[in-house]
């Protein structure tokens, strides 16, 4: 039976429209429907990103080059201890598109489980900033500074995973308006919470950790309570699904811990790719700095649009039909890298007028890494098209439930290829931290290519993943 044959003859699929002479075809508007709250949830989180880094570049630019170095860093911890939050969303959209939905419901709370259980393992890491940091030779202030914000910000994290899990729920069903409200409650108290903590309370770096703590604590509850409204009461049965089943946390665990170790090892070579800038110098590592929080702008709202890809590819699939989950996964896809690759171009040309935003210290090296970061941004602009196959393959792989293979393929690309190139192509002989790989001296522009590099060949390997239809025989 093909695709317009069953669209006639049982319910219409996830983004389907019938034309007049019965054929099946992916319908952008309603692609457009979820993706668009999805970009509005993603330009949130680029407000707050933004504000953050507002925030830290009053204090110094040695403050902005601190946390630069310790933002992806951050990240990676977090994703390698939320992979079952992760997972909800994949569940939840197979669930929705079977109508099983107090199976939605259980995912979300075995995930909120976790997260609980987890959460000494987030202390346990905050607490051992100062080892970590230490191999990386990072002058003193730098390490200093860094070591300050790291505490708080990993120690908290497990209520930003316990978000993330949340939210992963309501994208899930297609009700991403909800994560929404939550992300922009969240942006609002986490921008107040900067200038109280940072200023006025004189935490410095340390106070906007806090702040993105205590926010997030205010998200959590947040969602909470809209998960067990009445509405979610009666169709999922949210407050009666609460107790755990630890088999179905184990399979989401099996589901989940790729999904963390995927995108980990992928911003952990970048969090030593951004150490390496700051190692060359304060003005290198405030305006890698700088171009990642800018390219955010491209990034946030394309994983918006590829997580739409997660929701209709599971919910394609929880109705039973695969064909058409390869259908509008690949229209994400291409969505995702048209939208990414067009917003990179537009902040090159940009930079000039919007990078001195960003260096309010006005201390001796902001007008370098002005400079210096208006020249990346063209870099970085060129590897936004490919880093759109990246994200949309990556999501609509999620959907399916292929994640072991995909981990696979990024770990050796991303430490085999991508840092060593990096660190060849950035370091003077003797100025990088082995002296056994080539030095080619080109600074950050060199690291910079290795970047574009890197992406091209993850954005091509995925996509290539995708359409090779390999996904179709899992179950979960």
């Amino acid at each position: 039976m093909d695709i317009s044959t069953q669209a006639t003859s049982t319910q219409r699929l996830p983004a389907q429209r019938i034309d007049a002479a019965g054929h099946a075809h992916v319908d952008q508007r309603a692609v457009l429907a979820l993706a668009l709250p999805l970009m509005a949830n993603s330009a949130v989180q680029i407000v707050l990103n933004l504000t953050d880094i507002w925030f830290i570049g009053r204090i110094s630019t040695k403050a902005l080059a601190a946390v630069g170095a310790v933002q992806w860093l951050i990240v990676a911890v977090v994703l390698l201890l939320s992979g079952v939050g992760m997972a909800v969303q994949t569940i939840v959209a197979q669930s929705q598109g079977a109508r099983r939905y107090k199976r939605a419901a259980r995912a979300t709370w075995s995930a909120l489980w976790a997260t609980l259980c987890a959460a000494p393992l987030y202390i346990v890491a905050a607490g051992a900033g100062d080892l970590i940091l230490k191999p990386f030779g990072f002058d003193l202030e730098i390490e200093q500074l860094a070591s300050a914000f790291w505490f708080p910000r990993v120690a908290g994290a497990s209520f930003g995973t316990a978000v993330w899990a949340m939210m992963g729920f309501f994208n899930g069903i297609g009700r991403p308006g909800i994560t929404v409200v939550i992300s922009s409650a969240t942006a609002v108290v986490n921008g107040l919470l900067n200038e109280l903590f940072i200023f006025h309370f004189g935490l410095g770096v340390a106070g906007s950790g806090w702040a993105s703590t205590v926010a997030q604590a205010f998200g959590l509850l947040l969602a909470i309570v809209i998960f067990l409204g009445a509405d979610y009461r009666r169709e999922y049965k949210s407050h009666l699904m609460w107790r755990p089943r630890w088999h179905r946390l184990r399979e989401q665990f099996r589901l989940g811990f790729p999904m963390g170790a995927m995108p980990a090892a992928d911003l952990l070579s970048f969090s030593v790719f951004q150490m390496m800038q700051v190692r060359l110098g304060t003005a290198a590592g405030a305006a890698t700095q700088m171009v990642m929080t800018l390219t955010s702008i491209a990034y946030m709202p394309g994983f918006g649009i590829a997580s739409a890809g997660t929701t209709l590819v599971g919910h394609s699939i929880g109705a039973g039909s695969r064909a058409w989950a390869m259908r509008v996964g690949t229209r994400v896809i291409l969505l995702a890298a048209l939208y990414m690759g067009g917003i990179g171009v537009l902040l090159a040309l940009a930079g000039p007028w919007i990078l001195p935003f960003f260096t309010g210290a006005h201390d001796a090296e902001s007008a370098a890494a002005v400079v210096l970061g208006t020249q990346l941004l063209w870099f970085a602009a060129g590897y936004q098209f490919f880093d759109g196959l990246n994200l949309g393959s990556g999501m609509c792989l999620r959907g399916a439930g292929d994640v072991i293979v995909p981990a696979a393929l990024v770990l050796p690309l991303s430490w085999l290829l991508f840092v060593p190139f990096a660190h060849a192509l950035t370091f003077s002989p003797g100025q990088g931290w082995v002296d056994f790989l080539p030095q080619f001296g080109f600074g950050a522009v060199g690291g910079w290519v290795a970047v574009l590099f890197y992406v091209l060949v993850l954005g091509v390997t995925l996509f290539l993943r995708w359409r090779s239809g390999a996904w179709q025989k899992i179950q979960i």
